[in-house]
């Protein structure tokens, strides 16, 4: 089975769409979308329609930090973050936040677990940004493989049969075997907003069958999905952020 991994979509509905013709280009069997759909951009009911819909085929579907913050207005955030959710919040429909607040934090299947942020405490949505951080989201999953979004840069760490833990940061179309031997945690990136200085969409698909990761692009308007933001009337900063990958 090929499963695409597709996190921190950010209301970003052109990457969106990018990343899921990708996918099916590929011949994806699977989607799985761990958290952030709404959240920064310009088009949050499109992005929270399209993803229900494809839940209802068989989709999975994480919550992630923004998500969470629809309903909980006392999420901590920074002041752009704030005040792109504040704007998110009036444009969903109550079906949309309805769909939002119901979503789980994680999800177990197989070998594999799904889920936004470090999963030793979920809903406490803290990010893994270095060695220490991946060990104790990796030794927090009795599933060997765990998939996360949340940092907006791809990352790749493995955690040996003797502890010792690594990172590696990985290229896009390289196929990534993950060996049954050790135990592992990809950061997958941002479709919506990338932060690793490419602006392209990114997602991964994982092959269940040869145990092989690939880190992939979707290269979609970004300049069309800048304009989309400032057209809002979000913070300027955060149409910038799409024109730079950063």
């Amino acid at each position: 089975m090929l499963i695409a991994l597709i996190s921190d979509i950010h209301a970003n509905h052109l990457a969106l769409q990018a990343c899921l013709a990708k996918a099916a280009a590929l011949g994806v069997d699977r989607l799985v979308f761990l958290g952030d759909l709404v959240g920064y951009g310009a088009e949050p009911e499109e992005v929270v329609a399209t993803v229900r819909d494809l839940a209802e085929q068989g989709a999975v579907v994480i919550k992630g930090n923004h998500d969470h913050a629809i309903a909980d207005q006392h999420e901590p955030m920074n002041g752009a973050a704030k005040r792109a959710i504040d704007w998110t919040r009036d444009q969903l429909s109550a079906e949309a936040k309805t769909y939002l607040a119901r979503l789980p934090v994680t999800t177990e299947d197989d070998d594999r677990l799904y889920v936004h942020a470090d999963a030793s405490a979920p809903a406490k949505w803290n990010y893994v940004t270095d060695n220490e951080d991946a060990f104790a989201s990796i030794n927090a999953s009795a599933r060997p493989i765990a998939f996360c979004g949340h940092v907006h840069v791809p990352m790749l760490y493995c955690l040996s049969s003797v502890g010792k833990i690594t990172a590696h940061s990985p290229a896009s179309d390289a196929p990534l075997p993950l060996s049954g031997h050790r135990r592992w945690l990809a950061v997958i990136g941002s479709v919506g907003q990338p932060r690793d200085g490419n602006p392209a969409a990114a997602f991964a698909t994982y092959d269940t069958l040869n145990r092989s990761l690939v880190f992939r692009r979707a290269p979609y308007d970004v300049e069309r999905a800048s304009m989309n933001v400032r057209k809002a009337g979000l913070p300027d900063q955060l149409a910038m952020r799409l024109l730079k990958g950063q």
